[in-house]
């Protein structure tokens, strides 16, 4: 079994003739009996090689050693589809049948999941002409009965929030089945980073999912650094991004912690948590400028460091904000109305969140251990213990509200620690060399706030960016959303929608 697969670490590049090329029916079996055995799919995306068809490319994360396993095989444009045997590759072959026209046969529910025209000219995996190929046009699932009636939200919502449309087919007030469609975000980011690195890369990194800048833009970084192991950061270096990391998942923990308390009604906590989220970005801006730290990571290092007036006031800032979010919270988990709402909505088994591959915050609820700064640290987390991983067992909304909880106390805590010596020799990052390693390979995982963050580069032989693919979270976690709402009142829709708080931009690309 293991001449089947490239190993590598976190953060680890390797040349493209290194990579295992299967024939189809033994990347199956090799991809089936590694899910079965633990491994998560991490990554799983087509490769076009001119004359000859298509690579399929598979990056699976061992949580149990630390390894990241990758191998690939020929297909051309049909191939026996891995979904009824493995849940987790669903969404991924339904993302390569849209992009290339590539149909997995035997898949259970294939639809598009962007809505743009395939890649592969003249080619689409549905038989469409190009005059019909539209954003939100597809086939539902529709259950029968006299009782059953449909319910359509979005793509435009009464929220200042991203467009997304969801389908609900309901029993009264029940929901049967919860379809959800996206792709009015597609901006082709992956398409722009093809034939990089070049000056706008990392603004492509730090933009692929706005409220995820630092954690893109680290494991973009990763990627370079991969390839060019003289861009090492230096310590203070990787300190300064693991501060900026946790600022960065704390306050998106504070702002959804307050967002679900408004969710239901529960004013005092959520107008609290809306302030406090600012004080947490301003602790950003603090270090970088830009209260999303957008301008902080470079390949090799940072540009800013934190000197010791600096460290000070910004442990004073968490000194000082810390008792007013303990109160709040506080009220949030010991409200009755709250709870009652909150717990045994939106659950979803261990087992379920398992098979279909879920991550972060969303399955550490559900009492699984993924977290990518403990299974596969890179950068400060392979030099110092990482925060304390949360982890609950319900699987419902209140499981979710206390993994955060957790989370913000434990991050909290490591940033007072790396800030007792303040790291103010981030070093001084090399300018990019014109080329990257020819025919090569590298994969970078970050645990971003939501969950694991996937980035895996190919360069081709000119040492550009031939194939870049970036797996946000959510693409994960949104088919977890719809599992959670099987069965559930429709007006709870907006509580473990929150719960959730999945990116759509970050899905998009």
């Amino acid at each position: 079994m293991a001449d089947r697969f490239l190993t590598l670490v976190n953060a680890g590049a390797a040349p493209l003739a290194e990579l295992p090329e299967l024939s189809f029916e033994e990347f199956r079996s090799a991809l089936l009996g590694r899910s079965a055995a633990g491994d998560r799919l991490s990554a799983f995306f087509a490769l076009p090689e001119p004359g000859t068809g298509f690579r399929l490319v598979a990056v699976l994360a061992d949580d149990a050693t630390g390894k990241i396993r990758l191998c690939s095989a020929r297909t051309g444009f049909r191939y026996n589809s891995l979904t009824p045997e493995c849940a987790a590759f669903h969404w991924f072959e339904r993302e390569i049948a849209e992009q290339y026209g590539i149909v997995p046969e035997g898949h259970p529910w294939l639809k598009p999941i962007r809505f743009h025209r395939s890649r592969t000219p003249g080619v689409d995996a549905w038989g469409r002409s190009p005059g019909e190929i539209l954003p939100g046009v597809a086939d539902y699932f529709r259950p029968e009965g006299a009782a059953v009636h449909e319910v359509a939200v979005g793509p435009v919502h009464a929220g200042v929030i991203e467009p997304g449309h969801f389908r609900f087919q309901c029993f009264g007030e029940k929901v049967c089945s919860l379809e959800i469609s996206l792709g009015y975000q597609h901006r082709g980011i992956e398409t722009l980073l093809e034939n990089g690195p070049d000056r706008r890369t990392m603004h492509y990194f730090e933009t692929a999912a706005g409220d995820s800048s630092i954690a893109e833009a680290v494991a973009g970084a990763g990627i370079l650094e991969a390839f060019l192991p003289e861009l090492s950061p230096s310590p203070d270096a990787l300190r300064i991004r693991g501060i900026a990391l946790e600022l960065e998942r704390v306050a998106n923990h504070v702002g959804d912690l307050g967002a679900l308390a408004g969710d239901v009604a529960f004013l005092p906590t959520a107008a609290f948590c809306g302030r406090i989220r600012g004080e947490y970005l301003n602790m950003t801006a603090e270090i970088c400028g830009n209260r999303f730290g957008r301008g902080l990571t470079v390949p090799g290092g940072v540009r800013y460091a934190i000197d010791e007036k600096r460290a000070a006031r910004l442990c004073e800032r968490l000194d000082r904000v810390e008792p007013d979010l303990d109160d709040a919270l506080e009220l949030l988990f010991d409200s009755p109305s709250v709870l009652d709402r909150f717990e045994n909505t939106g659950m979803i088994a261990s087992a379920d969140a398992e098979k279909i591959g879920m991550v972060g915050v969303a399955a550490r609820a559900c009492s699984l251990t993924c977290d990518i700064r403990h299974n596969h640290p890179g950068g400060i987390y392979a030099e110092v213990p990482p925060p304390e991983r949360a982890l609950e067992t319900a699987g419902d909304t209140l499981a979710r509200a206390k993994v955060r909880r957790t989370e913000v106390k434990a991050s909290c805590g490591w940033i007072r620690k790396q800030l007792e010596t303040a790291p103010d020799n981030p070093g001084c990052p090399e300018p990019l060399p014109a080329r990257l390693p020819a025919d090569s390979i590298a994969v970078s995982l970050t645990e971003a706030w939501r969950g694991e963050l996937c980035h895996v580069a190919i360069t081709g032989p000119d040492g550009r960016f031939r194939r870049y693919k970036i797996v946000d979270p959510s693409f994960h976690n949104w088919f977890g959303l719809a599992l959670a709402l099987r069965g559930e009142q429709i007006s709870n829709f907006p509580i473990c929608n929150k719960s959730f708080n999945l990116s759509y931009c970050g899905h998009d690309l």
